[in-house]
């Protein structure tokens, strides 16, 4: 069997597993675990506190620090309302690309970490490479927080982070940060032909929302002054809004989702803090009519930005792999700022386009397949050195 035939078996096996965040992993998790299993190779399992989505975390080569590890995760986005051509979940080939859900983003990663574990297994490894798999990185980026608590306690502290997520095989050494927020109004039910008689939390979260664009306004003025990011600001977004009940009776309650990505150095909490700064002072005109209505806003998740590190060990042997002089940018978050803020050089570098993650007909092309297992075929000569 060839290199790439390799990984196209292994992807369609990946892929064939329905990981959407919301269900389980555990079944390609098990998978994975017997195949490492039958190959002789050290891994450990990290469930999360429910049991039923866990990480895997598997070493080649010397139990010792200094090790470079290659992490991926298992799940995907879902494919509800989406129009596929075929089946998301059986991997399709044409015109030298791959398609199914998860092919890019970022199940082929993980195809051709494993399809060449035989190889890293055949090299005199001086330094370990650890495959790091895990999960809920859609929603949190909390699958691999309770691998990297063990680093340095019953596992080697590595020495270098690569994650593996689509990058057309470039490296970027800089992300956003990501937080994501939940507001309620609440308000006091009247009939709407009276609305002295209660408050309609609708027009408040309107104008909430519309200080949320305002103030995205003033993040465009202060710009990107790295000239690195596209678009070159920080941004807000407000996702989804409801509330109501009938067209007659003033809202008891309206609830809308926002996000605020920041831009690497700016304070991850910037949007949120002058948000409650507005809800404080449209707070009185809310209670003017029922004293009992007010505004809360969840903290749902935050993820943290990645900084650059120029020179960084990280840096210096992704662009070494990756055969590149220049790095890069990327507005989406990852799991790379966990690895970071644990104080392990992190990059972002991985085979596929991040414009193909999340559509209908996702897909990798097959030559970016053959570029990754290139990089992880140096990555196994460095380490043997």
């Amino acid at each position: 069997m060839t290199d790439i035939a390799r990984v196209k078996e292994i992807l369609a096996t990946l892929v064939s597993f329905d990981t959407e965040t919301s269900k389980s992993n555990l079944p390609l998790i098990d998978w994975v675990a017997g195949e490492l299993w039958r190959s002789g190779v050290d891994f450990v399992f990290a469930p999360n506190a429910a049991g039923d989505k866990s990480a895997l975390y598997a070493r080649i080569g010397p139990k010792i620090d200094g090790g470079v590890v290659l992490s991926g995760h298992t799940d995907v986005v879902p494919v509800k309302g989406q129009t596929w051509t075929t089946d998301p979940f059986i991997l399709r080939e044409a015109d030298g690309r791959l398609y199914g859900r998860g092919a890019c983003d970022m199940k082929g990663f993980a195809a051709i970490c494993l399809s060449l574990i035989p190889e890293m297994q055949k090299a005199n490894l001086k330094r370990p490479i650890h495959i790091l798999l895990s999960y809920d990185e859609e929603t949190t980026c909390l699958g691999p927080m309770d691998i990297i608590a063990r680093f340095g306690q019953d596992l080697p502290v590595p020495a270098a982070v690569i994650v593996g997520e689509p990058t057309n095989m470039d490296v970027a050494t800089a992300q956003k940060s990501i937080a994501t927020y939940r507001t309620h109004v609440h308000g006091h039910e009247a009939h709407s032909a009276k609305p002295a008689l209660g408050v309609n939390a609708i027009p408040f979260a309107c104008e909430l929302v519309n200080a949320l664009y305002k103030y995205q306004e003033d993040l465009a003025k202060l710009g990107d002054t790295s000239g690195r990011f596209d678009p070159a600001m920080s941004t807000i977004s407000v996702g989804t809004i409801e509330g109501g009940t009938a067209r007659n009776i003033l809202a008891r309650q309206c609830t809308f989702l926002w996000e605020f990505r920041g831009l690497p150095g700016v304070n991850q909490r910037l949007a949120y803090e002058h948000f409650l700064h507005v809800c404080e002072q449209i707070t009185p005109r809310l209670q003017l009519h029922a004293p009992e209505a007010f505004i809360e806003t969840e903290i749902e998740v935050e993820i943290p930005g990645l900084d650059a590190q120029s020179g960084s060990l990280a840096e210096t042997l992704a662009l070494k792999l990756a055969k590149r002089n220049h790095t890069i940018a990327v507005p989406y978050a990852t799991e790379a700022g966990r690895f970071q803020n644990a104080g392990i050089p992190t990059v972002v570098c991985g085979p596929g386009s991040i414009n193909q993650a999340h559509q209908p007909d996702e897909y990798i092309e097959i030559s970016e397949l053959e570029a990754g297992l290139r990089f992880v075929r140096g990555l196994i000569v460095e380490l043997s050195r």
